[in-house]
């Protein structure tokens, strides 16, 4: 299963991180894994084409630090994280979200 944890601070996404693997199919054929890799690959390419205001660890887990909120960056995320989700709410058994404060 894919695990996707968003930990927030004051109510803004500071941190991502994406673990584990769909295990939807075998490797090669995983749409699950594949649709995952495509939403975070192009929200992370586009929010660097305008600035860096996120930092990004590309292994496995996959984690996006934000180091500078604005509202492109921020808009962005938001976005991405609502398209994990609606795919969650296609393939229960693949991928989670779960959002968790930072103190």
């Amino acid at each position: 299963m894919i695990q996707v944890q968003i930990y927030k601070e004051k109510g803004q996404m500071n941190r991502i991180l994406i673990k584990g693997h769909a295990e939807y199919a075998e490797k090669g054929y995983d749409i699950v894994c594949s649709a995952v890799s495509s939403i975070v690959t192009t929200t992370v390419n586009n929010i660097l084409s305008f600035h860096q205001s996120i930092e990004v660890k590309d292994e496995n887990p996959v984690e996006i630090k934000v180091i500078e909120h604005d509202s492109i960056t921020d808009t962005l995320l938001n976005n991405m994280i609502d398209l994990l989700k609606e795919l969650e709410n296609q393939y229960q058994k693949n991928i989670r979200t779960e959002e968790k404060s930072e103190c």
